[in-house]
């Protein structure tokens, strides 16, 4: 079995992928030699490249080089993502290398540290992002393998020699967190999702329920309030958090501010006074409860959360503000489930209450269209204009008769058009918004600069 220590190369199979990208440079950090594939160049491929990290993007075994082809010190790190039939892999695979999936090797990590684990169908990245944010910012410090690009730190690796502690998100995709070890787990939602791999709501609940008992002695969990958890062993402490119900922990004489929250919070172990976020939105509000829980459980003081708590400037793709002027707005989120919609709606609304919102919605899987295709119809009639654009298919391969079309059929909003990227612009043009939301989990990601321009454009016209 090969050691972490004995370890000289680490190649990645998917290694523009957000959590993939973190360990590269995690072991790049640690003097490995680090090198992968992907199959698209990306703006986080070029970055990691600039970092001294190889990137190939074809599939070709005679593209790894030979300081990766030595069975006694090589590990290879592939991501669930990647197709069966993916050629280097299989090489991998036939020559008895060491292969392991991404949350085997977080796994092995948290078996080293003490884990800070985030799970949940939605709020990981932000939660995770926050809490490693508070905790970077007092005494206490962390590791932090994170999902998205933060703009504090315009990274999703942190790393601190001095600290024992590594926040990571805790993936529930093909029961990734079922290899991990927590110290402190977070639970945020366990909404039914990826039905594909479980099939049904109920083994959602007990996959989570697993993750639960996977929490060392003398650890904690956290979990939203509400959340069907069963208990761990009475070695673990556990505490619940909310926005609006009354937990363990949450926050009380809210007050928005310029579409910013101001609140108070109770907790377990007192109340803390005048916080104030740093990043907008009610859904934000609940995200930093959770947050702020796992700091003091950590062990960060108050003040220090006080002071971290407003520098906290978001993630890329997290409710990040494109643009913010009087006569236009424009948001792009990762929101990719009706839940997810619903949070990201209602907290627009709550800030913009008298604007007219427009969605430009990616879905994300023929398998969730498929199942959700109620659920997203009912999400985005909340809106006033809705724009559907083709399914990003990611890892799967086509379904008959799924489309975005099945989410059209279903809702009942008079504007709703099926319509590419470029008829998109130009329908904008006629009817110029007021705010736009880009949602999903795909790459339209790879329009927001471009949409941006245009809609910067539209206003000059106007």
């Amino acid at each position: 079995m090969l050691k972490l220590d004995d370890i000289k190369s680490v190649y990645f199979i998917g290694i523009g992928g957000i959590g993939m990208s973190a360990l590269a440079r995690f072991f790049k950090q640690q003097g490995k030699n680090v090198a992968g594939y992907d199959k698209t160049s990306t703006a986080l491929t070029s970055t990691l490249i600039n970092e001294g990290i190889g990137v190939s993007f074809q599939d070709d075994v005679n593209n790894i080089p030979d300081s990766f082809k030595d069975q006694s010190n090589c590990l290879v790190v592939y991501t669930p993502a990647v197709p069966v039939g993916h050629g280097e892999l299989n090489y991998y695979r036939q020559n008895n290398f060491q292969v392991k999936k991404r949350a085997e090797v977080l796994g092995l990590l948290t078996r080293g540290m003490e884990g800070i684990c985030v799970a949940g169908t939605h709020g990981k990245t932000t939660i995770s992002s926050m809490t490693a944010h508070l905790m970077r910012q007092s005494l206490v410090g962390c590791n932090a393998f994170l999902g998205g690009i933060t703009r504090n730190y315009s990274t999703n690796f942190l790393h601190d020699d001095a600290s024992s502690y590594v926040v990571m998100e805790a993936d529930e995709f093909d029961r990734s967190f079922l290899q991990l070890t927590p110290h402190l787990a977070l639970i945020s939602a366990m909404d039914a999702d990826h039905l594909d791999i479980y099939g049904d709501a109920s083994k959602v609940y007990e996959a989570f329920n697993q993750f639960v008992q996977l929490i060392n002695p003398g650890g904690a969990l956290l979990h939203k309030e509400g959340l069907p958890v069963e208990l761990p062993d009475e070695d673990v402490e556990v505490f619940t958090y909310s926005a609006k119900e009354e937990g363990d922990f949450y926050p009380f004489n809210l007050k928005q501010v310029d579409g910013i929250y101001q609140f108070n919070l109770k907790t377990p172990f007192g109340k803390i006074m005048k916080l104030q976020m740093g990043v907008p939105g009610m859904v934000n509000v609940e995200n930093a409860v959770g947050a702020i829980g796992l700091a003091l459980l950590a062990g960060v003081e108050e003040d220090e959360i006080r002071k971290a708590l407003p520098e906290f400037q978001g993630i890329k793709r997290r409710f990040e503000y494109r643009i913010r002027e009087d006569n236009l707005i424009y948001i792009d989120d990762y929101a990719h489930h009706p839940e997810e919609i619903n949070a990201t709606v209602s907290s627009v609304r709550a800030i913009y209450p008298n604007k007219k919102i427009t969605v430009v919605f990616q879905p994300h899987l023929y398998t969730r269209t498929k199942d959700f295709a109620d659920e997203f119809a009912k999400a985005l009639d909340q809106c006033d204009r809705v724009y559907l654009l083709d399914i990003y298919p990611a890892r799967e391969e086509p379904i008959d008769g799924v489309s975005s079309k099945m989410i059209a059929d279903r809702m009942q909003l008079q504007h709703v058009k099926l319509l590419n990227y470029d008829d998109l612009l130009l329908d904008m043009k006629k009817n110029v918004p007021e705010v736009v939301l880009t949602l999903g989990a795909g790459d339209i990601d790879r329009l927001t600069e471009d949409l941006e321009k245009q809609l910067k454009q539209f206003i000059r016209i106007k």
